[in-house]
C-alpha cells in the first residue's frame, strides 16, 4: 500500500513537471518555475521581486539538482515535495490534472502549501520590499517580512550586530568553534532551522560582560521600542518576529528568544513565536521549556485548521528532538511516528523515529524504520550509520559493516560512521581494522579522548603493545576521567588472559568449568551458586538503571499522587494502565539525579528487562501499579518497605478505590511477573501450571502476601540474598585476589576448604575453578569481610592447639 502511494506520488510531480517543462529539455529554467509558482497559487498576487525571491531560494538549496541552463531537474522537484516545500495533492487538485492524462487546466479555485494564501496576499499588498543579501527567510511569503517599516529596523538592526561582532573580534572576546559535517545530522527540520545552522557553519559565543555588549542591549531595546510603537498589533508582530529571525541568525539566541516571547504575546495563537522560542530554547540548552515551547505551537497548529497543517509534521520532529534532549525517547518516538504518518516520505522523521527506538532497544521495528528512511532517500549517511549500529546491536555483523561503508562512501569524513564501525571491529575481533577506523576518526577531530582510548585498546589486542601505550599516553594528555582508568584495568586483564591461555596451551594453570551439582556449601551461611548468580544479575541490573538510589517511600508517592483513568484491555478488562511514554515521564522524576544519557541508558534496561515482559501484546500500554510492584523490591530501602509498597501497589491496581484488599490472583500473577523478571531462568508458565492460582478470587492480608513473596521455591526468596549484597558489595578483602580473573576480591569471598583458593562472587556464580585443582566435590565458605576470616582462622587454630595438648 505504502509503495503505491509512493509510486502515485511520483507520478503526480511527473504530471506538474512535464506541464512547465515547455521546452521539454528535462529542465525548470527560472520562467517555467516562476509559471509553476504563479499557475499553484491562483489567488497571490506576486510582486517580481517576491518570485525572485522565491526561485533565488529554490535554486540555491537544491543547487545539487541544476542541469546547467536547463534548471531544476524531476528529480529535484520531487524532492521539493518530499523536504515538505509544498503539498504535491493540493498542486496536483489546483492544476486539474489527471494521472491518466496528460492535458490540464489551470484553475484559480484553489491554493498550494508552498506558499499559504493568507500571509502571502498580505505580502502582495506590500510594497515591493526586496533588500540586497537579505536572508532567505526574510523574503519567503509564508515566513519573510510583510511591512516596509520592518525592513527599516532590520537594517539598522544588522548595522548594530555588526557593530558589537566589529568590537568583540578586535578585543578577542568572541568565541567560536567550527561544527563541521563529520557528526550525524541533529534532525532539525529546515522549515525551523537558522541559516546557520547548517553543516560547517562556526558556533559562535559571544562574551556577554563588559560595555560593548551594554551598548548592544540598549540599541535593541530601542529597536524593539520602534516595533512596539508600530501603527497595528499585525506590524508589531511583523518587527519583533524579524528582530528574533536576525538575532537567532547571528546566535544571540537569549535576545532572539526574548523577541520571540514578545511576538507571541501580541498574537498568542500564532504558530510561529512558539515555534521559534523553541528552537531558541533548545539552542540555549533548556530542553524542559523548549518542549513546553513545541506543545504550545503544536497546539496552535492543531486548533487552526489547514493554515499551519503543513507544519505538523516539523512541529512534531522538533518536539521529539527536544523530548530526546530531556532524556525521554519513548516520548520522542510518538512524535517522530506521528510526523511519519503526517508526511509519509518526511525521511528525517523516519531516521530520527529508528535512532530513538534503538536507543530504547526495539532493535526491529528500528531496523524497519531505517530501512524505510534510506528506502525514501539511499543518499542519507546517517540513516545508513544508524543502520549499521543496529545490525550490529542484532548480531548482523557482516550487514552492520556493509551500511558503515556505504555512509563512509557518501560522506568520508563521517564521525560516527567511522567511530561505531571501530567499535564493530573490535567487538569482532578485528583489532587491526579498529585502529584504522579509530585513526580516521583522530586524524578528522585529534581531541577525540574515546578514539584515543579506544586505539589504544585495539592496539593491544592487535598485539601492537608499544603502540598501545603510546596510544594510552596521548589519550591522558586530553583527558584524566575515569574510563580511562577503567581501561587500564581492561588492557591489563587483557593481558592476564593472554598469559592465561598461553599457559593453558603449554600446560600450565588456566581455569575449568564444572557443573552447579559439584558446588557444595561448607556452611549454612554459603549463599547456593545459583542463587548468587540470580542475585548478581539483579545487582546488574540496579546499578544500570540506577534505582537503588530511588527511595521506596519516593515510588509510593509518586504512585499515591497518580490519576489513571479506568481503560479496557484488549480482552475487555477493566484496569489502570497508561502508556510507554507517560510511564517513561514518571520514571524521569523518580530518577531526576540521572543525567539525560544516563537516564536513556537506564530506561533501554527497563524497556527490555520489565516493560517487554508486561506489555505481553504489544499494545504500548503498562499496567502501572503492577509496575511498581515489580520494581519495589529492588528499590532502596529497608526490606519490610519495599514488600510493603509492592502489597499497596497491587492494592492501588483495583477499579474499586475503597477497596484495601489484595485477591489471591492478583498476588499469584504478581509472583509470576516478578519471577519473569528478575528469575528469567524458570518460564512464567511453567511456574503458573504448577504452582498457579491464577483464578482464586479469595483476598489475602499483607501477612499472607509475605508467605508468597518470601517462598524460596515459588516466590521471590531470592531476596534476602540480594540484600545482603547490596550491603556488601563494595567490602574489599585485603591482598585477596580471585584465582580466576585475579582482579582484588570485593564483596563476598568464596574459599574453598580443601585446596584453599578464594573466588570472587562473580567467578563462584559461573563456575569456575583453577584447572590444577581437580576435584570431584568443591566445598566453599562465604565470608562478608576479612575480620570474619580471620575469626575463623582463629577458631581452627585453637581448634588445632587443643587437638595436640590432648595428643598423648
Amino acid at each position: 500500500m505504502a509503495s503505491r502511494d509512493r509510486d502515485d506520488r511520483s507520478e503526480k510531480v511527473r504530471k506538474i513537471f512535464e506541464q512547465f517543462d515547455a521546452n521539454k529539455d528535462g529542465g525548470l529554467d527560472r520562467m517555467e518555475m516562476a509559471a509553476l509558482v504563479i499557475a499553484v497559487n491562483p489567488r497571490v498576487k506576486f510582486s517580481d521581486q517576491q518570485i525572485q525571491a522565491i526561485l533565488d531560494e529554490v535554486f540555491r538549496t537544491y543547487g545539487e539538482f541544476i542541469d546547467g541552463d536547463k534548471g531544476l531537474t524531476f528529480e529535484g522537484l520531487l524532492r521539493t515535495y518530499n523536504d515538505g516545500a509544498g503539498d504535491v495533492d493540493r498542486d496536483f487538485d489546483a492544476l486539474n490534472l489527471d494521472l491518466g492524462s496528460s492535458q490540464s487546466i489551470v484553475s484559480a479555485a484553489s491554493s498550494s502549501s508552498i506558499v499559504d494564501a493568507a500571509a502571502a496576499a498580505t505580502a502582495a499588498d506590500a510594497p515591493p520590499n526586496r533588500r540586497p543579501g537579505a536572508p532567505a527567510w526574510a523574503l519567503s511569503p509564508n515566513h519573510g517580512i510583510v511591512y516596509d517599516d520592518t525592513w527599516k529596523i532590520i537594517d539598522d538592526l544588522d548595522i548594530v550586530i555588526k557593530r558589537l561582532k566589529v568590537k568583540q573580534m578586535k578585543d578577542g572576546k568572541i568565541k567560536g568553534e567550527i561544527v563541521g559535517d563529520a557528526f550525524s545530522d541533529p534532525g532539525w527540520s529546515r522549515e525551523l532551522g537558522s541559516e546557520s545552522e547548517g553543516g560547517g557553519t562556526k558556533r559562535v559565543f559571544w562574551e556577554e560582560s563588559g560595555p560593548d555588549y551594554a551598548t548592544f542591549l540598549k540599541e535593541l531595546r530601542a529597536l524593539r521600542g520602534k516595533a512596539d510603537g508600530c501603527r497595528s498589533r499585525e506590524e508589531a508582530f511583523d518587527g519583533h518576529m524579524a528582530i528574533g529571525r536576525t538575532l537567532y541568525d547571528h546566535q544571540l539566541f537569549k535576545e532572539a528568544l526574548a523577541s520571540f516571547k514578545r511576538a507571541s504575546e501580541l498574537q498568542p495563537t500564532d504558530v510561529r513565536p512558539h515555534f521559534r522560542s523553541g528552537n531558541s530554547l533548545y539552542a540555549l540548552g533548556q530542553f524542559s521549556e523548549a518542549k513546553d515551547e513545541f506543545l504550545l505551537a503544536l497546539e496552535a497548529a492543531e486548533s487552526s485548521g489547514n493554515q499551519w497543517s503543513y507544519l505538523l509534521p516539523q512541529i512534531h520532529v522538533n518536539l521529539g528532538i527536544a523530548l530526546e534532549g530531556e532524556g525521554l525517547l519513548l516520548g520522542a518516538c510518538e512524535h517522530y511516528r506521528e510526523a511519519a504518518i503526517l508526511s509519509p516520505t518526511h525521511y528525517r522523521a523516519l531516521k530520527l523515529l529508528g535512532s530513538a527506538l534503538f536507543g530504547v532497544g526495539e532493535y526491529r521495528a528500528a531496523e524497519k524504520a531505517l530501512e524505510e528512511a534510506v528506502f525514501l532517500q539511499p543518499d542519507y549517511a546517517d540513516a545508513h550509520c544508524d543502520l549499521g549500529s543496529v545490525l550490529h546491536a542484532m548480531g548482523e555483523d557482516e550487514k552492520g559493516i556493509q551500511e558503515f561503508q556505504k555512509a563512509i562512501d557518501l560522506r568520508p569524513g563521517h564521525l560516527d560512521a567511522l567511530y561505531n564501525l571501530g567499535g564493530l571491529f573490535m567487538d569482532v575481533g578485528r583489532y587491526q581494522r579498529a585502529s584504522e577506523m579509530y585513526g580516521r576518526v583522530l586524524a578528522i577531530y585529534p581531541n577525540h579522548w574515546r578514539a584515543q582510548l579506544n586505539k589504544a585498546i585495539s592496539l593491544l589486542g592487535a598485539g601492537e603493545t608499544d603502540e598501545a601505550k603510546r596510544a594510552l599516553k596521548e589519550a591522558f594528555k586530553m583527558t584524566n576521567r575515569v574510563e580511562l582508568y577503567d581501561a587500564i584495568a581492561h588492557l591489563k586483564l587483557l593481558q592476564r588472559k593472554r598469559k592465561g591461555n598461553a599457559a593453558i596451551s603449554s600446560g600450565g594453570e588456566g581455569y575449568i568449568v564444572v557443573e552447579a551439582s559439584k558446588f557444595r556449601r561448607g556452611s549454612k551461611k554459603t549463599t547456593p551458586r545459583q542463587d548468587l548468580e540470580v542475585a548478581i544479575g539483579i545487582r546488574t541490573f540496579q546499578r544500570l538503571t540506577k534505582v537503588n538510589r530511588c527511595e521506596v517511600d519516593d515510588l509510593r508517592k509518586e504512585l499515591n499522587g497518580t490519576k489513571v483513568p479506568v481503560t479496557y484491555s484488549g480482552g475487555g478488562l477493566p484496569g489502570k494502565s497508561i502508556r510507554k511514554a507517560t510511564l517513561e515521564g514518571n520514571l524521569r522524576k523518580l530518577l531526576h539525579f540521572l543525567k539525560p544519557e544516563a537516564f536513556q541508558g537506564a530506561m533501554k534496561a527497563i524497556n527490555e528487562r520489565i516493560l517487554a515482559v508486561l506489555d505481553e501484546s504489544g499494545s504500548g500500554r503498562i499496567d502501572l501499579g503492577m509496575f511498581y510492584a515489580v520494581l519495589a523490591p529492588i528499590c532502596a530501602g529497608p526490606t519490610e518497605k519495599r514488600k510493603r509498597a509492592a502489597f499497596d501497589a497491587l492494592v492501588w491496581r483495583s477499579i474499586d478505590e475503597a477497596n484495601t484488599q489484595l485477591r489471591k490472583s492478583d498476588a499469584t500473577a504478581y509472583i509470576k511477573y516478578l519471577r519473569a523478571v528478575y528469575v528469567p531462568s524458570r518460564g512464567m508458565s511453567d511456574m503458573m501450571e504448577v504452582h498457579g492460582e491464577a483464578n482464586d478470587t479469595t483476598v489475602i492480608s499483607f501477612s499472607e502476601f509475605l508467605e508468597m513473596f518470601d517462598d524460596p521455591d515459588w516466590g521471590f526468596g531470592i531476596m534476602n540474598t540480594l540484600v545482603q549484597l547490596e550491603n556488601i558489595d563494595r567490602v574489599r578483602h585485603g591482598n585477596h585476589s580471585c584465582s580466576i580473573c585475579r582482579y582484588p576480591i570485593i564483596g563476598p569471598r568464596f574459599k574453598e576448604m580443601t585446596s584453599n583458593f578464594s573466588l570472587c562472587s562473580v567467578c563462584y556464580s559461573e563456575g569456575k575453578v583453577p584447572s590444577s585443582c581437580k576435584q570431584e566435590v568443591y566445598r566453599f565458605k562465604e565470608y562478608e569481610s576479612e575480620a570474619e576470616a580471620m575469626k575463623d582462622k582463629f577458631k581452627l587454630f585453637n581448634l588445632h592447639c587443643k587437638t595436640s595438648d590432648d595428643d598423648p
